[in-house]
């Protein structure tokens, strides 16, 4: 709905070959899980691709998508600068191909 309050953040990450093993994957998801601890985060959720049938119009190329809502895009730029986001990006920077932010006013 046009025009609500708020804002929502997703991330779509691409993780690198080597970073893709079982124990990589559950640390790396222990560290997604961990960005909702930040009180600024009203509400959102981790994932990977949904096993639905392919279209042209499908990208399932990334393995972990990211999504929060935040209450104002002020309470939003507060969180990038948070220290716990901050410590998540240098923790994992390494391990990823890719990073693609979009956000939704």
């Amino acid at each position: 709905m046009r025009g609500a309050s708020g804002m929502e953040h997703h991330v779509y990450f691409w993780l690198q070959d080597e970073c893709q093993s079982a124990a990589d994957r559950a640390v790396f998801e222990q560290g997604l899980a961990s960005l909702f601890e930040i009180d600024l985060v009203v509400g959102g959720r981790w994932a990977v691709p949904a096993p639905v049938v392919l279209r042209p119009v499908i990208d399932q190329s990334w393995d972990y998508a990211l999504t929060m809502q935040f209450a104002s895009v002020e309470d939003h730029n507060a969180y990038q600068g948070h220290p716990q986001h901050n410590a998540f990006v240098e923790t994992f920077k390494g391990w990823w191909a890719r990073v693609l932010v979009m956000d939704l006013a």
